[in-house]
């Protein structure tokens, strides 16, 4: 891995050095800076209906950093769940949920707060709502693997600690009107959900592995079926 890296923060405003301890405790891995390392993204991020964005460009060091990355093939699909359901406000109805929640953080869990930099999938609108569905057991496991791929999101790099915070550098910002990036943002999110509906169609309920089963069957973190890189 590169010791420097160029990364991107999609804002409603110009960042030139990033606070540690501010920002929303229920993103995807905790209370951090959220980057990618593509501008397109980072743009569509930065806007919302009322305002338009900046994608601040900075260099990463990562020297002397450690590293969590959830997509290099020692994870597998239900830790990054772990990490989700710790994070996110899920809305668990149902016994079979709390029941998938309970059986994740049991057997799933991993030590990622440990860490100064995380990288792994980003959970936007769509794809929470594909791990919320895996958790009521209304879509297998492979799909949820596949679906993590749909519209192309790409990782996320996100500064956990204050080390890490003090390793970036700002370099610019490059403004983001909304009325070029919602759109885009709005068409990619629909494009994952009319993919995934694609995708539904091909499992078979008597091949297919659910939650349910998984539970059922014992399932652990080293389990030969849980996929360890998942390729779009």
């Amino acid at each position: 891995m590169a010791n420097k890296i160029i990364v991107y923060h999609g804002s409603s405003k110009i960042i030139e050095k990033p606070v540690f301890g501010v920002g929303n405790p229920n993103n995807d891995y905790g209370l951090g800076f959220y980057c990618t390392e593509n501008i397109e993204l980072a743009k569509e991020w930065a806007c919302s209906a009322e305002t338009d964005g900046y994608a601040n460009k900075y260099e990463l060091d990562l020297a002397d950093l450690s590293v969590l990355s959830l997509t290099n093939g020692d994870f597998n699909i239900l830790n990054w769940l772990f990490v989700l359901l710790e994070n996110r406000k899920f809305r668990i109805s149902g016994d079979i949920a709390k029941q998938a929640k309970e059986y994740i953080f049991e057997n799933f869990a991993i030590d990622y707060k440990s860490y100064d930099i995380i990288k792994g999938y980003r959970a936007d609108d769509s794809y929470f709502s594909f791990a919320n569905a895996f958790l009521n057991n209304t879509i297998s496991l492979s799909q949820l693997e596949k679906a993590m791929v749909l519209g192309k999101l790409g990782e996320q790099v996100v500064a956990l600690s204050e080390k890490a915070f003090n390793s970036f550098s700002f370099i610019e910002s490059s403004p983001a009107p909304k009325e070029i990036y919602l759109p885009k943002k709005l068409a990619r999110d629909t494009e994952a959900r009319e993919e995934f509906k694609k995708e539904k169609t091909k499992g078979s309920i008597l091949t297919e592995k659910y939650v349910l089963d998984i539970i059922r069957e014992g399932w652990e973190n080293d389990d030969d079926r849980l996929q360890r890189v998942v390729l779009g």
